[in-house]
């Protein structure tokens, strides 16, 4: 049943999962006991569940999360040390499954008894409620280290590996010789004319497949740490916007459906929730504030995931049509700039 997880080597994850079984009194004599099932929806990683069962028990099962590491994406895209101290300390506070091994190629996780939300929940009242105390929280861990902002930077580092692996047809159809300009001018006019200047842990990935409820005490659990670093909170919320425009389980999971893209009711709504998990009411200014803020840095978004599906698609080799998704988000970019940064003398010289 283990060669139904892809990984060069599988005598490493045999080992790691011998071990934690042994370890739990859980002896899998048999490795033909184990069963796998592919967990659907991941566009970095593959992940999948694995289960045997337990110790005298044959109608108990445990449950294992087994991820394994997109091929060459770690080197690219993030840090996979940083990505595995990230995931230790986030589950030191609470907010994650536990990590339970290593092996070459991927890691073991604790399967957490919760379903993961699918695109219609994010647009439920509760459970968006519960979403927005949760991105709350997370903001506040502390995760030891350096904590400037990482996201422009990031961006100029994807922008140079971009134009490496891009072929002399793509560089010129997603005009990536402009993004760095984009880049500078996004950093400047974002610092300069967003007054919420709050910085938090952000999550950068808050697309629904990596929230998960517990339905019993609807509980929120944030998983999927790969791009979690300091920045703005207001991009962080502005991505999670953006994600509402996309449904990654459905025939054809790159098209973006921007008529989705939430309203202002439900934006203020959400950033109310936010705000107010503090436990006092906020003000409507603030709340205001920061939903002009969040608007201004979907900007930030579209370059970001822009410039992540371009790697992606040369790099992973999960089926999912990485370039369109790109023209997507670029085309969404250049379409809202003249219009959220008001300021159509700068548009002009900016423009393609």
């Amino acid at each position: 049943m283990l060669g139904l997880i892809p990984i060069s080597s599988p005598d490493s994850l045999k080992k790691v999962l011998e071990t934690l079984s042994g370890k739990w009194g859980d002896v899998v004599e048999d490795l033909e006991c184990i069963q796998v099932k592919t967990m659907k929806g991941a566009m970095t990683n593959e992940v999948f569940m694995v289960t045997w069962p337990t110790k005298d028990n044959d109608f108990h099962h445990r449950k294992l999360l087994v991820r394994v590491y997109g091929e060459g994406v770690g080197d690219l895209l993030f840090n996979r040390k940083d990505e595995i101290r990230t995931f230790e300390v986030v589950s030191r506070y609470g907010h994650g499954p536990k990590l339970l091994g290593r092996f070459a190629g991927g890691r073991i996780e604790e399967f957490i008894n919760a379903r993961t939300l699918s695109a219609a929940d994010l647009r439920d009242m509760e459970a968006s409620a519960r979403v927005a105390a949760k991105l709350r929280e997370f903001h506040g861990i502390n995760i030891p280290g350096d904590k400037n902002v990482l996201i422009w930077d990031r961006m100029r580092n994807w922008l140079r590996q971009a134009k490496s692996l891009c072929t002399p047809e793509d560089l010129a159809e997603f005009g990536l010789d402009k993004i760095e300009a984009e880049i500078n001018l996004l950093e400047h006019e974002l610092q300069d004319k967003c007054k919420q200047k709050e910085i938090g842990f952000c999550h950068n990935d808050l697309q629904y497949g990596n929230i998960m409820i517990d339905e019993d005490t609807n509980a929120i659990t944030i998983i999927d740490y790969e791009y979690a670093s300091y920045n703005p909170v207001a991009y962080d919320i502005a991505n999670h916007f953006c994600e509402m425009a996309a449904n990654y389980h459905s025939k054809t999971p790159h098209i973006l459906d921007y008529t989705l893209y939430p309203g202002e009711e439900e934006r203020s709504r959400f950033i109310h929730n936010y705000l107010s998990s503090s436990g006092e009411e906020p003000k409507e200014e603030d709340i205001k504030q920061l939903l002009d803020d969040a608007e201004k840095y979907t900007l930030a978004s579209h370059l970001f995931w822009g410039l992540w599906g371009i790697i992606s698609g040369y790099v992973n080799k999960i089926e999912f049509d990485y370039a369109e998704y790109s023209r997507q988000r670029f085309k969404q970019y250049w379409l809202r700039k003249p219009e959220l940064l008001f300021s159509s003398q700068m548009y002009v010289s900016n423009t393609k």
